[in-house]
């Protein structure tokens, strides 16, 4: 008989059984990594572009080539390619990153082969016919207009900015800048970007036989390979050191807030730690910056601290929105909490905490096939491998409250930040 006076069993989450990647090659040289598995008869086929970016200057062409994908080739324009798609109930998303592009189609295995030609066709043949590109533009412009007035989205371009200055992590688009997109511009970038020799294929879902050879027949056997992968060899990346930027704002009724620095990336052997303490710090509901800020303050609805990994550089970030005259006691509290992690030890119960919704956090993102090749992705694209995770759960069970002081003091130093406020000081 169930006696509810008693909780339920509980089990500590000590490691993750996560599906490996078979790797296949094809005769053009494109890595692919199959992930088969699922009930469902569904497929996701991800074409993973590196982004151009040995001319800075081309940042804003790139993405719009990526955004303008599907707005036509020299067979389908675009209400054609959309209809198609939606004719056969799948989906196919362009997306531009701060390292990748890529295109994305899910569709069900019976309607792969109608649809393998038709992205063979975008990837090989996107023409951004003039009409598309000036509608394009013209709304950019107008959603760029109105989202500067955005204190929250001012903070994170400032933040960028001031960061990463004048790399491809920094660059922020600005209105006049669309005036120099043009399609010529966008044809020259196109097939460099989207190249044979720049592309990885990652396929997961009920992958069958079938997929996968037409996915070797369309985009391995008759995909001509030209040109190396792109990216080039890029100076390092300047770290700015400290600073303030802040944009004053006369009638703002709210300050955005944003700190931060850059950071370790995710193959360094501290990352995994800094995971941990980001987390305590700012990275739950549950964390110290909430319990703080939010709930006992009440200064604001949300502040949180997030720590991102790119493939050639890292950050670290404090973010948040509060009323105009408490942004000064925020920044205060903020500073409080850093520096109380740098100089006293962290309580067992509160580590363990962190440890259990860590490790329920992962086991919980495992839900499906896709989740494995997605968590495969971000470690592939670090240069790392699946073992990443097992040494993540390791640090995670293990991190003692000695660890996580010297993390804090070794990468959370309030005075070396900088810090960006869009609204008022105070």
């Amino acid at each position: 008989m169930l006696n509810r006076t008693l909780p339920p069993v509980y089990h500590t989450v000590s490691g993750f059984e996560l599906i490996p990647p078979r790797r296949v090659t094809f005769s053009n040289g494109i890595p692919v990594y199959v992930f088969d598995g699922g009930e469902q008869d569904a497929v996701r086929v991800e074409w993973i572009f590196g982004n151009n970016m040995v001319q800075r200057a081309q940042a804003l062409t790139s993405m719009c080539a990526a955004q303008l994908l599907l707005e036509g080739t020299s067979t389908y324009n675009s209400a054609q390619l959309a209809e198609r798609i939606d004719f056969h109930g799948a989906f196919l998303v362009p997306e531009y990153g701060y390292d990748q592009s890529s295109l994305t189609l899910f569709s069900l295995n019976r309607h792969l082969m109608h649809l393998l030609p038709l992205v063979k066709a975008v990837l090989t043949d996107a023409v951004f016919p003039e009409k598309e590109l000036a509608t394009y533009i013209r709304n950019s412009q107008q959603k760029l207009q109105v989202s500067l007035k955005k204190n929250g989205f001012m903070a994170r371009r400032l933040f960028n900015r001031a960061v990463f200055g004048d790399s491809q992590y920094g660059f922020v688009p600005e209105l006049a800048d669309y005036a120099s997109v043009t399609r010529a511009g966008l044809l020259d970038v196109f097939p460099r970007q989207y190249a044979a020799s720049n592309c990885t294929l990652v396929v997961s879902g009920k992958v069958t036989d079938e997929a996968l050879a037409s996915l070797a027949h369309l985009f391995g056997d008759t995909w001509e390979t030209q040109g190396e992968r792109s990216g080039g060899v890029l100076p390092e990346i300047a770290d700015p050191g400290a600073q303030w930027v802040v944009d004053e704002r006369a009638d703002a009724l709210q300050s955005a807030i944003r700190l931060g620095c850059q950071s370790i990336q995710r193959n360094h052997p501290d990352f995994a730690g800094l995971q941990v303490l980001n987390t305590l710090f700012g990275g739950y509901f549950g964390s110290r910056l909430m319990a703080n800020i939010r709930e006992d303050k009440g200064y604001t609805y949300s502040i949180g601290s997030g720590l991102v990994s790119l493939q050639r550089g890292a950050f670290f970030t404090i973010s948040s929105e509060v009323g105009v005259d408490k942004t000064a006691a925020t920044l205060a509290e903020i500073e409080y909490e850093m520096r109380r992690l740098r100089n006293e030890p962290v309580g067992e119960a509160e580590l363990a905490l962190v440890r259990n919704y860590l490790m329920g956090s992962m086991l919980g993102s495992l839900e499906h096939v896709f989740s494995h090749a997605d968590k495969f992705k971000n470690v592939h694209f670090s240069g790392l491998g699946l073992d990443y995770y097992d040494e993540y759960a390791k640090t995670v069970n293990s991190i003692t409250p000695d660890e996580i002081m010297r993390l804090a003091n070794t990468y959370l130093d309030y005075d070396k930040m900088t810090k960006v406020i869009v609204g008022k000081v105070g």
